[in-house]
């Protein structure tokens, strides 16, 4: 659970990069007995701790779809991430920074993240909403489709080399987005942890688009950390607020590798504030962490987080963009990933769908009609607690809103609860039993 800790006081010194840590705890052993690139850790905020690995539940604009903030507490969460342009475009980032931040605006008393924008670059640019193995057009060359648009969908992204230009998905005005606005707004957002802007490329793009992108993406990642550490020292009432590069390169290990290298090794001047008697210094830093972002294919992400671990500094953790699997949880954990998020326990759960050990399972079915049992036998969260697969089955049925509150309860807590029994099996050893036990179950064929 998360430890709470009390924001700054205006009246101490400015906030400064030394106001974020990460320190590994363990490390994770391989069967042959060599060491692997997983680990355990604590990243410390000014808003409390995070035990790694760790899932991080999406609370797109400011609210995990269906689920009070108090839930997500209860049901184990460490942190909340929230999406930074949708907040931009309702209600605005001022407001949230006039409310004193996103945590006090929600009523969550964690730790926060925010994303940049840089998703929308891809989902409102080509229509594409799925990251891992997406489905779509290819060029007559194999080499990619660099204006592939998803079927039926409108172009509402435009990169430039300066920024990108959005169309409101809800109005239709014009919205423009830079390196330096991208920060902006996340600085109003009030997280203890952002993302650099970049641009977010598809499968479909060729190796040559997927070049230009990642080196557009290398020059808007040092404007967001000058950025970052010209508004630190501006909004000196304000707790620190981390900020994290993001690897991008597709499946190309060599744009991986250099992406890696690039950002870690760039630097911005900080005001240090421990000059005493109010005097500043000059604090060179660079990023706090690091996203590892982009299109790619399942059977490639082992690899492409392997790649991004064994290239990134050992004490900055690295949050991959978007997964919640099983399978994918430990394929991420075993190569190095930190913490993670991804929308699909509650995306899912819209649908009727929940997760057991046994696999994920759809309650509409009829199946479910007198079903008195609850969604997992042995579950701990409160709809198991409480509730039953005929009684949730009869409020899809009925279409009453609470049924995805509660199926939503349910997957969040499978999911965060999976995550906790990973973090222990890599202290005490059993990482690899627990990886056989849990996927051999989940994914076994269904009658």
């Amino acid at each position: 659970m998360t430890h709470q800790t009390s924001p700054r006081n205006p009246a101490h010194a400015p906030a400064t990069p030394r106001d974020f840590s990460f320190a590994v705890d363990s490390r994770l052993t391989g069967p042959d007995g060599q060491p692997r690139p997983g680990r355990t850790g604590t990243i410390t905020t000014p808003h409390g701790t995070i035990q790694t690995p760790a899932f991080i539940p999406v609370a797109t604009q400011a609210t995990v779809k269906a689920v009070l903030p108090e839930a997500m507490a209860e049901l184990g969460a460490q942190a909340l991430l929230a999406n930074a342009y949708h907040l931009y475009l309702q209600p605005g980032a001022d407001l949230l920074d006039e409310a004193g931040g996103l945590g006090q605006f929600m009523n969550w008393h964690g730790p926060t993240f925010t994303d940049s924008g840089g998703f929308q670059v891809m989902s409102l640019g080509s229509g594409f909403k799925k990251v891992i193995d997406m489905a779509g057009p290819k060029a007559p060359s194999g080499q990619g489709a660099d204006d592939a648009v998803a079927p039926g969908k409108e172009r509402l992204a435009n990169v430039d080399e300066d920024g990108v230009w959005f169309k409101s998905h809800l109005n239709g005005d014009q919205h423009r987005f830079t390196p330096e606005v991208s920060v902006g707004i996340q600085h109003q957002l009030g997280a203890d942890i952002m993302f650099a802007f970049d641009e977010l490329t598809t499968l479909h793009n060729s190796r040559g688009y997927q070049e230009e992108a990642l080196e557009r993406t290398r020059r808007w990642a040092q404007r967001c950390l000058d950025e970052h550490a010209r508004l630190t020292g501006e909004r000196t009432a304000r707790p620190y607020q981390a900020l994290f590069g993001v690897i991008q390169g597709a499946q190309y290990e060599d744009l991986r590798r250099k992406a890696c290298g690039d950002l870690a090794a760039m630097r911005t001047g900080f005001a240090d504030g421990s000059g005493g008697h109010g005097d500043s210094q000059a604090l060179e830093h660079g990023f706090d962490g690091y996203g590892i972002g982009g299109a790619l294919e399942k059977a490639n992400l082992g690899k492409i987080v392997s790649w991004c671990a064994e290239e990134l500094p050992e004490d900055k953790p690295r949050h991959l963009l978007g997964i919640s699997e099983p399978d994918d949880l430990f394929t991420s954990v075993e190569n190095g990933a930190d913490t993670f998020d991804c929308v699909s326990p509650t995306r899912v759960a819209r649908t009727g769908a929940f997760y057991t050990s046994e696999g994920r399972f759809n309650l509409p079915g009829a199946r479910y009609k007198r079903d008195f049992s609850p969604l997992e036998e042995g579950c701990d969260c409160y709809t198991c607690a409480h509730y039953t697969r005929a009684y949730i089955h009869h409020l899809i049925k009925a279409k009453e809103m609470v049924a995805h509150t509660l199926i939503s309860v349910h997957n969040e807590r499978f999911t965060v609860r999976l995550v906790d029994r990973i973090r222990v099996s890599i202290g005490d050893g059993t990482f690899y039993e627990l990886k056989d036990e849990v996927l051999g179950r989940y994914y076994a064929p269904k009658a």
